[in-house]
This record gives structure tokens, C-alpha cells and sequence, in this order.
């Protein structure tokens, strides 16, 4: 895989990542067992300067979107808990800065866990999902099995999924069943989880980083170890779509 071109949002979104141990980079144990170089964990994106940065890139992502697609349109953010329900907010605040005749009237909601039988009752904290466009903002996917909820619920609300956008886009195949069991790769050609949510759903799944960008930003900082390490792991994990 070779570096591509690095925004300067990107390359300073990267910075706070790693100054802020978000971003961090050794040996990690995944949930499929294979064993990463690099880590991103998104929950850590939790003081002020910290979420406004990666709000912020949701939103440049999104706008970014539909000025190269002008027919793609949304009416609501869907932020699944609980992860999601801050991005979504904040996420909404920071387009309608982006333009506000375009985004001012975007609504948010995110789902309880529990169903309230009390108060104004209901799944849906928020926006009205009915007859809604509705993009899902969330951290990451993994074996995808969380959009899928989230998407389940959207339906189930009456709102339309017409796009998703996550923060980090890891581009590696699915696992498989036997690394799941924690016995290794079988070598087997497969798509990533974000390529089958695509072909699934029939809309855009957006990144805000992937792991191209990450080794961009790496080489910028000269950083070569860890630009080679990223480099193996995508040779061995690269999916096939």
C-alpha cells in the first residue's frame, strides 16, 4: 500500500490522535486475534478540544460527500449507543458551522438500550426517524454487527438509511471463522466489513481516516518502523474488495 496525499485536517487530526494516546502504536491483541501494530480507540476522544476536532472531521467528511455527490441528502444524524449519541450531536453542530442554509435544520436522535415506558416513552431520544433520510454516525465497524442494529432500528423507525460514515476504515479483509476460533488465518480472499455493509445496503460508507491515511501521516512524522509495520499488516490482511 502506498501513502496517498494527506489533508492538512487529516494530518492534524492524526496529530491530536497521537498526542493524546488515541492513536497509539506496539502490539494489540484484536477481537479476531490477529495481532495489530497500531490501535485507534475513539472512546478517548472525550474532552472538549478532543471532540470538537473529531466532530469536526465528521462533518468536513460529510460535506466533502455531497459536494462531490449533489445528489445525496440527508435530514438526520443516527448516533446508536452509546458511542454514537455525543458524535451525532456534536457532529450536527459543527455542519451547521460548515453552512448553515445547507445543514441548520439537520436533526439528531439516538436510540435508548431500554425501551421507556415513562415520560415521553419510546426507543428514540430525538429527531423523528419517520420518512427521514438518515445517515448513521458512529466509532468504528468491526464485524459490522452493530450498524446492522442500528440500521434494524432506523426501519423499524420509519427513517431511511441513505449513508454511514465511522471514524477509521482499518481496510482489512473480514475474519474468518478459524481466526475467530484463534487459530489463524486460513489465507482465504475476503472484502472488508465496511465493503459488504456497502454491497448490503446499497449506500456510502464513509471514513474519516483509513489506514492509508495513517500511514501517510507517518511518513510525514518519519516515523518508519511504524509505516513498515502498518505496511506488513495490510499485505497480510488486505481485503479483496
Amino acid at each position: 500500500m502506498s501513502a496517498s496525499n494527506l489533508p492538512d485536517w487529516k494530518a492534524e487530526l492524526i496529530d491530536f490522535a497521537l498526542s493524546n494516546n488515541i492513536l497509539t502504536f506496539g502490539s494489540f491483541t484484536l477481537k479476531s486475534h490477529r495481532i495489530s501494530p497500531y490501535f485507534v480507540n475513539c472512546g478517548l476522544f472525550c474532552r472538549a478540544k478532543l471532540i470538537r476536532a473529531i466532530s469536526a472531521a465528521y462533518a468536513r467528511t460529510l460535506h466533502a460527500y455531497t459536494l462531490e455527490h449533489p445528489e445525496f441528502d440527508f435530514d438526520v444524524l443516527f448516533g446508536p449507543a452509546y458511542k454514537g449519541i455525543p458524535l451525532c450531536a456534536t457532529t450536527a453542530e459543527k455542519l451547521a458551522g460548515v453552512d448553515e442554509r445547507k445543514w441548520g435544520e439537520v436533526g439528531y436522535a439516538f436510540n435508548r438500550k431500554e425501551v421507556k415506558d415513562h415520560g415521553e416513552g419510546g426507543l428514540i431520544v430525538g429527531e423523528s426517524l419517520q420518512g427521514k433520510r438518515v445517515v448513521i454516525i458512529d466509532d468504528v465497524m468491526t464485524s459490522g454487527k452493530a450498524i446492522r442494529e442500528a440500521i434494524s432500528i432506523i426501519q423499524q423507525q420509519g427513517g431511511k438509511l441513505v449513508g454511514i460514515v465511522v471514524a477509521l476504515d482499518r481496510q482489512e479483509k473480514m475474519p474468518s471463522e478459524a481466526e475467530k476460533a484463534g487459530k489463524g488465518d486460513d489465507g482465504s480472499a475476503r472484502g472488508s466489513t465496511i465493503g459488504e455493509v456497502r454491497r448490503e445496503t446499497g449506500v456510502p460508507v464513509m471514513a474519516v481516516l483509513t489506514l492509508r491515511d495513517l500511514i501517510a501521516g507517518m511518513e510525514q512524522k518519519g516515523r518508519h518502523e511504524d509505516v513498515a509495520a502498518m505496511q506488513e499488516y495490510y499485505r497480510k490482511y488486505a481485503p479483496s474488495d
